[in-house]
Parts: C-alpha cells; structure tokens; sequence
C-alpha cells in the first residue's frame, strides 16, 4: 500500500490521483468499446462526454462528502475543501452529477439520452471498481475493526490508522470494487439480451444501491446514523434503489424494446433472428 508512487523534486505523486484519472480515462475507453459496437456512432461523443462528466463526477463526490457526510467538520474548517487528496470523494454524488451531466450534454448534441445512458453503464461501474483502488492505496475508505487477525492493517500515514490504530479492518471497500466487477459483467450480459430502454442503467443503480447498501455495515468511517437506523451512504443507496426499481419494472412493461446490436447479442438470440431472415 502506497500513497506516494514518486516524487518530482519536492513534490509528490500520489496514487490516489493517478489511479482516480486511469479509471476515467479506462472508463472512457470501455465506453467508447461499447458505443462502436452499439452501431449508432456515438462513439465519437465519447471522448467530450468523458471528460466533462469526469469533471463532474470528481466535483459532484467531493461535494456529496463534505456536505452530506461531513459538514460537521469541514464548516470550522473551510480551508480544506480543495484537499482531496486527503481522501472524501463520495461515489453517489460522483455519478449523481456525472449523470446529470451526461444528460445536459445529450440533450445539446440532440442523442437519445435513454439509450446511451443504457451504453455507458457498464463503463461507469467498470470505473467506480477502479476508483475503489485509489481508495485502498490512500487508506481513506476503510473498515470497521474486525475483532481478530483476519483484516487489513493500515500504516500508521492513514487515515485509517489515525481513526483506529493497528487494528485488523474489514475489507470493505476491496468487496466494493470486487462485486462493481461482477455488476460490470452482469450488465454486460443483461445487455446481450432484449430489454426496454433505460433497464440496463436502471439496473446498475440497483445493483449497486443494494451492493453499498449492505456493505455499509462493514464500513468503519462515516458511521453516523440518521435517527439510529441508517448511514448517509445507506440512506442514499435505499433511495437510489429503491427509485431505479420502480423504474426497472415499469419500463418492463413497455412495448418497444431496446435494439440490441448483432455484436453483442447472445448467439442463440443471434441464430433465432438468421431463421426469422431464411
């Protein structure tokens, strides 16, 4: 676990930096993959879409934090809103302005927002995975103590450390980025099938809501409940979820399914529509 990769004279290079701009930038890549194979040549937005929504997410998480999980510290303490690098990037408000964005900026260009929305799920999850890296080589999103051997010890240049010494914690955020892997190739195959517009990001929300949701009882920052039921991450998680369920299910029932590329559909999908042609 290193927090600084190198320097350059005086002044360091911190992997929590450079692990958050490789998983834009590969993020972007797995998005512009997919848009070429979705065939409606979207890909060429994806380079601008990248960008302005990776500024947005970085934006958006770092304000969800301060204001969501802790204002309580950064309101007597207004000179270290710009420090970042200490760690307090909030995922949720990442992707809620990422998204928010992305929106604005397919309604400009005159895109079919639904559907691209659906594109770059997988891609978006693909890179929150990566982000939960950053998160292990900086210590700044961590676990609570485990209560014996089993866990990660943190150094002592942590804020894990600082918040409970040498004890062994829970994995958390290494399950996060391991199961937005598993998400990210459930998407993938969700995608390879007919669906209705808009499941395959109302999918994602969902299953990353209910991922966050539970790992949040393993978490050991930001442990405070509101009205002794649930953490700030929870409560967004159950919201989030609960919202894209509903919409899950009610796009289940619309008659015009989603246009599935012959690239990535399921072969026997593939071979059901080579008979339909003969």
């Amino acid at each position: 676990m290193h927090q600084y990769l190198f320097y350059i004279g005086d002044f360091p290079i911190r992997a929590y930096g450079v692990v958050i701009s490789l998983s834009i930038l590969l993020a972007t890549g797995v998005g512009y993959f997919l848009a070429k194979t979705d065939g409606r040549g979207y890909e060429k937005h994806v380079a601008d879409i990248g960008i302005y929504c990776g500024i947005a997410g970085l934006l958006g998480a770092r304000l969800w934090d301060v204001f969501f999980f802790d204002w309580d510290y950064y309101r007597h303490h207004l000179t270290e809103l710009l420090n970042v690098w200490q760690g307090g990037m909030a995922i949720q408000g990442g992707v809620f302005l990422g998204v928010v964005v992305g929106i604005l900026y397919c309604r400009r260009h005159h895109l079919d927002t639904v559907h691209f929305m659906d594109v770059l799920a997988p891609a978006i999850v693909f890179g929150q995975a990566l982000g939960r890296c950053a998160n292990l080589l900086n210590g700044d999103a961590f676990g609570a103590p485990t209560g014996g051997s089993f866990g990660i010890l943190y150094p002592e240049s942590t804020l894990a450390y600082h918040t409970y010494g040498a004890q062994a914690l829970w994995p958390a955020e290494v399950w996060e980025g391991q199961l937005d892997i598993v998400i990210f190739a459930l998407l993938l195959s969700f995608r390879a099938y007919g669906h209705a517009r808009g499941q395959c990001f109302a999918l994602y929300v969902m299953l990353y809501s209910g991922v966050r949701f539970f790992l949040e009882y393993f978490r050991g920052d930001y442990t405070d409940k509101y009205l002794g039921l649930f953490t700030s991450a929870q409560t967004g998680a159950l919201a989030f979820g609960l919202l894209a369920l509903a919409a899950f299910v009610r796009l289940g029932f619309r008659k015009e399914p989603e246009t599935v590329p012959a690239e990535t559909q399921a072969p026997e999908e593939r071979r059901k529509k080579g008979k339909h042609r003969k």
